[in-house]
């Protein structure tokens, strides 16, 4: 794969080996990257040359943040790929359901959007991480300012799925939880690559610089 390829927050890479892991590393990492399956990128800044990734595991607390060197990605799985995914997948939890449902309420938003977490997981590599009470976990590329009207009325449209849905917009400076972007707070969490902060417009470079 070209390592010059940009890769963003919440994309799928493979590449990651049992080699890369540090010696410390628990025994279910190194399972887990052992069996091949992909590890997600996070917002962290990390050495030149390499991409901040999370290994996950079959518990919610199964988290362990990591690197892996671009030159050794072998595979990039981006949400937006994983839209259509879910007309072939056999299973049928309630976030698969969802997400069928709400296709034509983001689709009508005219902006790229994609599947995160553990139904874009799933989705990608066949792991079966899901089930009764997953969640569905979204995103939205925002990079021109979307209003907290136009939040709200979102955050209204997904309120009828069959399962809890978090959105996080993703601004050029960061992400933003669509919940809170839509709610009173004057300002917001903004997490972006060197920390999370508050602030008041998260398409603002000064604002989100500050």
């Amino acid at each position: 794969m070209n390592s010059c390829l940009p890769v963003w927050p919440h994309d799928l890479l493979w590449g990651l080996s049992v080699a890369d892991l540090p010696a410390d590393a628990p025994a279910w990492v190194t399972g887990v990257v052992g069996a091949g399956l992909p590890v997600a990128v996070r917002r962290a800044q990390v050495a030149e040359g390499a991409v901040a990734v999370g290994v996950r595991g079959h518990s919610r607390d199964q988290r362990y943040a990591t690197a892996l060197k671009l030159s050794d990605i072998t595979r990039r799985v981006r949400p937006e790929a994983l839209i259509d995914a879910v007309d072939s997948h056999a299973a049928d939890w309630p976030a698969l359901r969802a997400l069928r449902q709400i296709r034509p309420v983001m689709d009508a938003l005219g902006l790229p959007w994609g599947v995160a977490g553990s139904v874009g997981f799933e989705l990608a590599c066949g792991a079966a991480v899901l089930h009764q009470n997953s969640d569905l976990d979204l995103i939205l590329r925002t990079t021109a300012f979307f209003s907290r009207e136009q939040a709200g009325a979102l955050v209204d449209a997904l309120e009828g799925a069959v399962c809890r849905i978090d959105l996080q917009l993703q601004t050029p400076a960061g992400a933003v939880a669509l919940r809170e972007w839509a709610g009173p707070a004057r300002q917001v969490l903004l997490r972006a690559n060197d920390a999370a902060r508050l602030v008041v417009n998260p398409w603002l470079t000064e604002d989100c610089a500050a």
